[in-house]
């Protein structure tokens, strides 16, 4: 199990190991495995039952009709939660995932596309539970497949579907998702931006700012392998690059001086980058616990909304 000390609202002994969780085949049950994990966590933790907060419940106050409490919620936080009516807080939620060759790297056992594919079918997972819409989108240097935010369970198997496709695609171009995106939804919503934007970020932020500018509530999570943060390989070796088949002799002893500040400026420029535009950003390495991960979005969501929540959320 990996703690993490940032995160202190999980339990550490809830942590998943993200190998034995890779060892199970089917992304739907990896996605529930998380999730109800991340909800055990929780009810062990003093945070316990602050996620449902942020999307379609509110706590009881003396006054409120008792048949609208949630006792399900209150069986697993011990809190009493009304569930709000349907209208005023439907999110639709779409998924952006990079699905190009190169995140076919791993170095773990698994692929930073693996990782990222349970990522993304474990917020649709969590996100489909509390009765929001959820749509995708993969992408190389184009858009490969795409799906309309719905809430239902044959939607989200289709969904799921989608995400196990292998990555493929030569190169990576992170602004043509954005822009069909904020072309095809006129109406504002989450957006959750999955890659692992090892890509020239120059024309990133204007087609970011165009989608914060129509009102999406934007989320990006990085996913690298730890080998590419720290060039821990054990050998000078020829290396190809997956997207432009070129190939180089690298030994890492002697490039890790000059690689870690490299690999770590870029990251520190798309951090910085998300910061300007008011978007939530996080860096994962795809031997973290993707509990934590989920933590992370809730927590994230949550900060968001009380600062600046909508009155009412609407479809797209």
């Amino acid at each position: 199990m990996i703690a993490s000390a940032h995160s202190p609202g999980l339990s550490s002994t809830a942590l998943i190991d993200p190998r034995a969780l890779m060892s199970i085949r089917n992304l739907e049950l990896r996605a529930r495995v998380v999730v109800e994990g991340f909800w055990k966590g929780l009810h062990r933790s003093p945070y316990h039952g602050f996620s449902v907060e942020f999307t379609e419940y509110r706590q009881y106050t003396p006054g409120d009709d008792p048949r609208y409490l949630d006792w399900r919620v209150y069986a697993r936080s011990d809190r009493y939660f009304i569930k709000k009516f349907e209208d005023e807080t439907n999110l639709r939620c779409h998924l952006l995932v990079d699905q190009s060759r190169s995140m076919g790297y791993g170095s773990t056992g698994y692929t930073k596309s693996q990782y990222a594919a349970t990522l993304a079918a474990t917020l649709a997972y969590f996100l489909h539970l509390q009765g929001d819409a959820v749509g995708l989108l993969t992408f190389d240097e184009q858009v490969r497949e795409y799906l309309p935010a719905r809430h239902r369970m044959g939607h989200l198997r289709q969904l799921m579907h989608a995400l196990e496709k292998p990555a493929g695609g030569r190169a990576t171009n992170l602004t043509t998702p954005i822009e069909r995106i904020t072309g095809l939804v006129r109406k504002r919503g989450l957006v959750a931006y999955v890659s692992d934007f090892l890509a020239p970020i120059e024309q990133l932020e204007p087609s970011l700012l165009a989608l914060t500018a129509c009102g999406h509530e934007v989320t990006v999570f990085q996913v690298l392998d730890p080998a590419e943060l720290t060039l821990n390989l054990e050998k000078a070796a020829m290396f190809e690059d997956v997207e432009s088949e070129r190939t180089i002799y690298i030994d890492p002893v002697l490039a890790r001086k000059e690689y870690v500040p490299r690999i770590e400026a870029h990251c520190a420029a798309v951090r910085a980058m998300c910061e300007k535009l008011g978007i939530s950003y996080h860096r994962l390495a795809t031997d973290q616990p993707l509990d934590l991960a989920l933590f992370e979005f809730v927590q994230g969501r949550m900060r968001r909304g009380r600062l600046s929540r909508p009155a009412a959320r609407s479809h797209a």
